[in-house]
């Protein structure tokens, strides 16, 4: 009998520690609408869209500043960049950075903004101290993905069209390195000493080794039941202990969960439709996954690696920022 109190009282322990890891995620989400033209704010807690304001025309990426007090939000059809007060939910300002913005990056300092833009075949730099353009460089065709090296030196960006990685150096403002990876590269993660590269149209990840900027490798994708035409990867992101990267695997609408030492699939979890846009809690416990074609988000219990939930969040939604 003592021996089934004990066992009892284990369970209720163990079962009250998940159900406080649980309700320990919190903050806000904001879920960028291309359609909407608006942002979705979600409470994280309860899983509800609590607002949906409208901020520019056709927001996509999206970026919290290093003191999570500004929400930049590329505005692709304003030809610019928007701002968003957290506190005052608001947008405060609207930064000129050339035409048709998608993606960018903030330097670690957070005085500098680099953006891609997608018609000019350009990378913007935008002074955000001074609120004026630095300088420009034109890159390959279609540019998306952009990412600044840790020690912000470096500029990384992908052009769709050349299927290369850019390498530019900040200080002489040129680029220094072409990178060859996959067909129609897209979004950038840094994993350690590596740059990953979703390839939309090869189905898999180019594994750049940043020391030297050579491809050593790559890691292909294809769920059950999947064919290999409708694998197409595009957003990334990693858990907060480096462990483990999470690549949406678009029109496949599955995310592939992938060990980073080993470079080795670990498994898949079936999303929404066009899952893109990825975003991690802050405690690692939950991924979300932006579904651009069933205008959703869906929730998934990372422990678990199945979805948990799914929300409207606006038609189109492209990017996902936790904010806790």
């Amino acid at each position: 009998m003592r021996w089934r109190l004990e066992c009892a009282a284990l369970a209720l322990a163990l079962a009250c520690l998940a159900g406080a890891a649980h309700a320990a995620v919190g903050g806000r989400l904001f879920v960028s609408s291309e359609k909407d033209n608006a942002i979705a704010i979600v409470d994280a807690a309860k899983l509800e869209v609590t607002a949906s304001p409208v901020v520019c025309k056709r927001p996509r990426h999206m970026q919290l500043s290093p003191d999570r007090k500004l929400l930049y939000i590329a505005c692709g059809n304003d030809q610019a960049v928007a701002v968003w007060d957290v506190a005052a939910n608001k947008v405060v300002a609207r930064l000129d950075v050339g035409e048709d913005p998608e993606m960018f990056d903030l330097s670690p300092d957070g005085r500098m903004l680099y953006a891609s833009n997608e018609e000019d075949s350009a990378l913007t730099a935008y002074d955000l101290a001074g609120r004026k353009k630095a300088f420009s460089v034109h890159v390959g065709g279609e540019p998306e993905g952009v990412k600044v090296s840790p020690d912000g030196k470096l500029v990384y960006v992908t052009s769709e069209v050349a299927g290369v990685v850019h390498v530019i150096d900040v200080a002489g403002r040129k680029i220094v390195k072409n990178i060859a990876v996959g067909k129609r590269p897209r979004r950038l993660l840094l994993v350690g000493g590596e740059l990953w590269v979703t390839n939309e149209l090869d189905g898999g990840v180019s594994l750049i080794r940043v020391a030297d900027h050579t491809v050593q490798g790559r890691i292909d994708f294809l769920p059950p039941g999947m064919r290999s035409e409708d694998v197409t990867p595009v957003g990334m992101a990693l858990s907060p202990d480096g462990k483990t990267a999470y690549v949406g695997l678009g029109r496949a609408n599955h995310v592939a969960v992938v060990d980073t030492a080993t470079h080795k699939v670990k498994g898949y979890v079936l999303v929404g439709r066009r899952a893109w846009g990825l975003a991690v809690s802050r405690d690692g416990s939950r991924l979300y996954v932006a579904n651009g074609l069933s205008d959703d988000l869906t929730v998934v219990d990372t422990a678990a690696m199945k979805g948990i939930r799914t929300l409207r969040v606006g038609r189109v939604p492209h990017t996902v920022v936790v904010d806790e």
